[in-house]
Parts: structure tokens; C-alpha cells; sequence
């Protein structure tokens, strides 16, 4: 499969997962939970949505599965950058205020969808 449709399909779906990740945080901080609590509610949202569409278009082959080896891989890393996501929002909160906040997620999220796609590429997916 080549770098060029995966980083297509992955981009296409990660915009999806960031949709709904950020209307989740925006909506749960807004209504007054804790903006790291609604981070993590958002990014929840999108994991689910973006493992099952990554595993089925973006980083489906004869080589890769959605199994319960790809599912425990998939959390690692999604824990991962969850820590470090919900660490950076925090700090910005902190830093700049809630509305400014709102509009630096995507530049983290970002950030964090680039080492996403290539950990997704070689690691997680695979058999």
C-alpha cells in the first residue's frame, strides 16, 4: 500500500477524529467540566472512531489486523499522547486562558497525528 494513499486516508480520517475531538472538548469545557477532563472525553471520541476507520481503510492489508494485538498497541499509544496532549492543553490553559486554548488544540493534536501516523504504520496495525 503506498506512503501516499495511507497519508491521504489518514489525513482524511484523522480530520474526522479532530472534528469530533475538539466539538467534544469545546462543549464539555464550555458547559464548565475541567478542560484536561474534557480533553480527554474528546480524545476518546475520535480514538474510537479513528482506530476502527484507520484499521479498516487507511492500514488495511495482508500484512496488518484489527485484533486484540492492534486494540492493546492502539491504547499504549493512545494513552500515550493523551498524557502529553492533556499535559499541553493544561499548560496552555494556564498560559493563555480557555478560548485561546481552544484554538492552539489543533496545532497539538497535530503534532501529535504526525507520530500517530507513523507508530500506526509500523506498529500498531501490523500482524
Amino acid at each position: 500500500m503506498s506512503l501516499t494513499r495511507q497519508g491521504r486516508h489518514y489525513l482524511l480520517i484523522g480530520i474526522l477524529q479532530w472534528l469530533l475531538d475538539w466539538a467534544a472538548m469545546v462543549a464539555l469545557s464550555n458547559a464548565g467540566l475541567w478542560v484536561e477532563a474534557a480533553n480527554v472525553a474528546g480524545r476518546v471520541s475520535g480514538a474510537l472512531l479513528g482506530f476502527w476507520l484507520n484499521g479498516r481503510i487507511t492500514f488495511a492489508g495482508d500484512d496488518t489486523a484489527i485484533g486484540r494485538r492492534q486494540l492493546a498497541r492502539f491504547v499504549l499509544l493512545w494513552l500515550t499522547t493523551t498524557v502529553v496532549s492533556t499535559w499541553a492543553i493544561g499548560a496552555l490553559e494556564d498560559v493563555v486562558g480557555l478560548h485561546w486554548t481552544w484554538l492552539a488544540k489543533p496545532a497539538v493534536e497535530l503534532f501529535l497525528g504526525g507520530v500517530g501516523f507513523l507508530l500506526s504504520r509500523h506498529w500498531v496495525y501490523r500482524r
